[in-house]
């Protein structure tokens, strides 16, 4: 009966350790995100260890296609500009499989980026390894991360797809001003509005 039931015992946490253990957990509010390697439309390899003076980093997941991504491409660029006067590093990520969206193949990024004038790394993520880390579902999705890439705000970018102009809201700016003043954003956390995530199936 003992051997039987170190049997099941031993069953249960094999199936449960092969089944869980390849799927990351998404970061939370507090969590420290590990740093990447990726690269960009430039051939350079990016990642946050290669800003050592920044203080904090604004990790956007976008891409080419999705209309979404589109209506914010200015305003990413603007955020770009604007702090990184400030010590704040942008870092795009693309985590789209291209063999699922032609639109977002590596050759196309270099086309948008340069037709847009991006002032910001826009990496690739190469057989999607990262954005499952953050727990990225939309694009665009926002990760506020400070000096120690601790994960501050996680979300939209403001309140206003639509209209840059009509924007009440501006979630990430203002969790950079708490970030800044040495507060708590409030809110943390808003919902991402944007496309899916286009993965192999």
């Amino acid at each position: 009966m003992k051997k039987l039931a170190a049997l099941l015992l031993f069953t249960a946490v094999f199936f449960t350790t092969a089944f869980t253990s390849n799927v990351p957990t998404p970061y939370k509010i507090g969590d420290t995100a590990t740093d990447f390697k990726l690269k960009s439309v430039d051939g350079k390899m990016y990642g946050m260890s290669d800003y050592k003076n920044a203080k904090g980093f604004i990790v956007v997941f976008t891409c080419n296609h999705c209309p979404f991504a589109v209506k914010y491409e200015d305003r990413i660029n603007a955020l770009a500009k604007k702090y990184k006067s400030k010590g704040y590093v942008l870092l795009a990520i693309n985590p789209n499989d291209p063999e699922v969206q032609p639109e977002d193949s590596f050759e196309l990024m270099k086309v948008r980026a340069k037709e847009k004038g991006f002032a910001f790394p826009y990496l690739f993520d190469e057989g999607q390894k990262i954005y499952p880390q953050y727990g990225a579902t939309k694009t665009p999705h926002v990760f506020l991360l400070d000096k120690n890439r601790v994960v501050k705000y996680i979300g939209a970018i403001d309140d206003n797809v639509d209209s840059a102009a009509d924007v009440k809201e501006k979630y990430l700016e203002n969790a950079i001003a708490a970030l800044e003043s040495g507060k708590t954003p409030s809110p943390e956390m808003t919902k991402a509005i944007g496309c899916s995530i286009k993965g192999k199936k």
